[in-house]
């Protein structure tokens, strides 16, 4: 298909306007990376600054920035489109919602075959992108994930000072500041509404409702054909249940009898409301089980339980499932509840390999038989206690 240069000098236009509005302060994930992979695909939830990031390491290259949810660029065909940027002379491109574009991975893997000296930088808010590529791209595109903001660099947007990150399980670690009353105001409004770079904004509750609801009405159905009105109101029960819930789980066969729905279905929803970034499920320790509700199920972003006016105690625990993982560490439910909460393992590749459990409570919260308590509204570690806010300076 012949891609008339009309289309190119809207692309052109387009990316100006998006460089003339780039914030000047970067949160830490985007400054700390330095020479980009030639071939990539980076994935992370909505609104964390994944365009921000790419075209940050665009800036002083000739690269070209397209959108495939762009309704004007619905009847191309990705690989044409990208054919006909590069012959206009373009080192690179940088092709964000990749997965609107029909069957992308092949076109990605036939373009990165023909274009072996060009650069292609692909992005989605899905893991799922990843997973139903049905190209081989694993020995082509490295796969980057962009995680929400740690506190570490919420205090880097707020402050201008980039703290070292540290690991508060390793014994005699220093800590990267002192807890002041200054520091622990911010981190009360970090878990307020500081998880994505827009917090300041004005508008920060109304574009975080209207993230979950694209999650929810565009995302799913998009990587779940066939979902219908009532599995819409579905998911809407499930995230006000959540909220509130002071044990958070879902009961899969009383919510298969109330919304006349199998439990293969079920279990396919929640798993694409993780892969979008809606829900975290926590298997329960040493669960194989291919199909699961999870032992616990929290939001992906805690913050939501602030607007959604949640459950503190469950607010406390999603912040350290989110914190832990996005550090790379698994995380499971422990099997012994009157032990810990929680049971965790190092990050993959790092030796030696390390495995704790966690408890998770308020400034008083005893360990039971933990390795080690999280205590929210405490300023210092004691003992085997570590304060949340230090648990977020794991990345």
């Amino acid at each position: 298909m012949r891609i008339e240069h009309e289309i190119i000098t809207n692309l052109e236009e387009a990316m100006q306007r998006r460089l003339s509005i780039l914030p000047s302060a970067l949160r830490p994930f985007t400054r700390e990376y330095h020479d980009l992979p030639q071939t990539l695909v980076l994935t992370g939830p909505r609104g964390v600054g994944k365009t921000t990031f790419l075209l940050h390491h665009a800036t002083g290259k000739r690269f070209l920035y397209l959108s495939m949810d762009n309704p004007s660029l619905a009847n191309f065909p990705l690989y044409d489109l990208v054919r006909a940027i590069f012959l206009e002379g373009y080192e690179g491109v940088i092709i964000d919602e990749v997965h609107f574009a029909a069957n992308w991975s092949l076109h990605l893997k036939a373009l990165s075959d023909d274009f072996p000296r060009h650069s292609i930088w692909a992005s989605d808010s899905s893991l799922l992108v990843l997973r139903r590529g049905v190209g081989d791209l694993s020995r082509r595109f490295v796969p980057i994930s962009m995680p929400l903001l740690s506190f570490r660099e919420f205090l880097a947007l707020e402050t201008g000072q980039n703290y070292p990150a540290c690991d508060p399980f390793s014994p005699n670690v220093p800590l990267p500041l002192a807890p002041t009353p200054e520091l622990l105001t911010a981190f009360q409004r970090y878990k307020q509404r500081g998880t994505r770079p827009f917090y300041a904004q004005s508008e920060f509750e109304e574009r975080m409702m209207a993230i979950l609801d694209k999650s929810l009405y565009a995302d799913v159905p998009f990587f779940l054909p066939g979902v219908t009105d009532g599995n819409l109101r579905l998911m809407k029960a499930i995230i006000g249940t959540l909220a509130h819930a002071t044990i958070p789980r879902v009961q899969v066969r009383s919510l298969c009898a109330d919304w006349s729905i199998g439990s293969e279905k079920l279990y396919q929803i929640l798993e694409i409301m993780q892969s979008v970034g809606v829900l975290r499920i926590i298997r329960l320790e040493n669960d194989t089980k291919a199909k699961t509700a999870g032992q616990k199920l929290f939001f992906a972003d805690p913050v939501l339980y602030e607007l959604l006016a949640g459950n503190a105690g469950t607010a406390r625990e999603a912040f350290v499932a989110f914190l832990c993982e996005s550090a790379g560490w698994s995380i499971e439910a422990c099997r012994d509840e009157t032990k810990a909460d929680f049971v965790i393992s190092s990050p993959l590749g790092i030796k030696p390999v390390r495995k704790y459990t966690l408890e998770v409570g308020g400034s008083s919260k005893s360990a039971k038989h933990a390795d080690f308590v999280i205590r929210d509204d405490a300023d210092y570690p004691a003992r085997n206690g570590i304060p949340l806010w230090f648990l977020g300076f794991l990345y």
